[in-house]
């Protein structure tokens, strides 16, 4: 038997509708690390470029502990501050004894003086981390007059000290979490403890006259930083004072 014939021709039938393909959803806004501020910009970007020129110069040295031809030149070492090179008091922030000290401190600098920072301003804040590095150099020389000392955490920690007196009570726990850690690692050695606790102990000071108000700051800042000047001075001199180093 033959099918009946069909007079609309073959039949068709109607294309099957594609599955709807689901738009991927739009990716979430990826969270860019803020810039540091000029002051910390400054204080990690000469940081890391000295180490690396250091390493470069010192043919990899840098990178195994041992100190190159710039580091040897900003080093705190108390006879050769004693000699006059008042300079190495502030310059021996930017050295560090090796990668790991030198990530460490510039990651610290970069989430505690960032912050800190922008909310107080960058003056006020320049004036901070000269004040709490003279602190910082003022005890080792006191202390370690004749071992080298390198590293911003000295500094660092006068940014602690500082924000301990200022931040909210959920933040100063926080603060006091991470320098009662910070007390624990100053006994290790080879670290500065000296250079740590002179940094914290002028660093109280500032957050004190940060907290009072603006008018206050301006008349303590200069008084603080002529006592830090003073200490660096006596601590660097210490037969004119009557102290063996």
């Amino acid at each position: 038997m033959t099918s009946p014939s069909n007079p609309l021709g073959p039949l068709q039938l109607p294309p099957e509708p594609e599955p709807e393909r689901a738009e991927p959803p739009p990716e979430p806004p990826r969270a860019r690390m803020p810039r540091p501020p000029p002051v910390c910009a400054a204080i990690i970007g000469g940081s890391v470029a000295l180490f690396v020129l250091d390493a470069v110069l010192s043919g990899g040295g840098t990178l195994n502990g041992r100190m190159g031809p710039l580091f040897r030149q900003l080093a705190l070492y108390g006879p050769l501050v004693q000699e006059g090179e008042y300079w190495r008091t502030l310059g021996f922030i930017f050295t560090h004894g090796g990668p790991l000290h030198l990530g460490f401190n510039m990651w610290v600098a970069y989430s505690l003086g960032g912050p800190f920072e922008r909310a107080i301003g960058s003056r006020r804040f320049l004036m901070l981390s000269v004040i709490t590095a003279l602190g910082s150099s003022a005890f080792a020389l006191l202390f370690n007059f004749n071992i080298p000392t390198v590293g911003a955490s000295g500094m660092i920690l006068g940014y602690g000290g500082a924000v301990l007196l200022t931040a909210t009570r959920e933040f100063r726990r926080s603060i006091i979490f991470w320098l009662l850690q910070v007390a624990a690692l100053s006994l290790l050695p080879g670290v500065s403890w000296a250079g740590h606790l002179g940094g914290f102990l002028f660093g109280v000071p500032v957050g004190i006259a940060l907290r009072a108000g603006p008018r206050v700051f301006t008349r303590a800042a200069p008084l603080l930083l002529a006592v830090a000047l003073a200490v660096v001075y006596i601590s660097a001199n210490p037969e004119r004072f009557g102290r063996i180093p």
